[in-house]
């Protein structure tokens, strides 16, 4: 993988060690914050950001909603956290995946590279460009770019490139989230929600068809 910069807000001083070592070995640059007030105020030079739930100050919640309103680069939870409600919630704040503490090393390495890989593509997902997906996670509609959270994106982006095609909420959470990721795929309900409602201030058209009892597909 290409040099990268990572943003670490984390106030476990022994954690932060290890993954700055680890890391640094994987051709990664480190950004330190142990809370809020240490995060930079530029972050256009961070591609992705590692970020903790209990922090002293401002948790991390607060932290990823502040983050989603200027940037779009991937947000990663780590947390002790392992109840549903909070993988919930902080997937529908703009996280793009949730880790639990403890975790392989191994294992969140391949979760940056799998979700630094999706941040790269750019992709021109129709004919006469009325939809296009750009890098990072703008959608442009009839020439009008709409801001997506990374996980709406990566739901149009499944559904896009295989038109006409249904997908199950189980189906579509598991492409985004992995099989064994441990949440509820209700979630994806919400984001298709979402996503209709920022569509709808552009375009009278529907783009994604609900099934019944099935699930959804792109017909736009």
């Amino acid at each position: 993988m290409d040099q990268r910069k990572i943003l670490i807000i984390e106030d476990d001083v022994d954690l932060f060690d290890m993954l700055e070592m680890y890391l640094e070995d994987k051709n990664i640059t480190i950004v330190k914050a142990y809370s809020s007030v240490d995060i930079p105020e530029d972050l256009s030079a961070i591609d992705l950001i590692l970020l903790d739930i209990n922090l002293p100050g401002n948790n991390g919640f607060e932290i990823c909603k502040q983050l989603r309103e200027r940037w779009l680069m991937p947000i990663l939870f780590l947390s002790a956290r392992v109840n549903e409600a909070d993988k919930i919630e902080g997937l529908m704040l703009g996280g793009d995946d949730y880790i639990t503490k403890p975790f392989s090393l191994d294992e969140l390495y391949a979760r940056i590279y799998t979700n630094l890989t999706r941040s790269d593509r750019v992709k021109y997902l129709s004919k006469n460009n009325q939809v296009r997906l750009i890098e990072g996670s703008v959608f442009s509609l009839n020439g009008v770019a709409l801001d997506l959270t990374k996980s709406e994106f990566e739901i149009l982006e499944l559904l896009v490139n295989n038109p006409k095609q249904i997908f199950s909420k189980e189906r579509i959470y598991d492409s985004l989230w992995g099989i064994d990721s441990f949440g509820n795929p209700q979630v994806v309900s919400e984001h298709i929600r979402n996503i209709r409602n920022k569509m709808a201030e552009v375009s009278d058209q529907e783009f994604i068809k609900t099934h019944w009892g099935l699930g959804y597909s792109w017909i736009g």
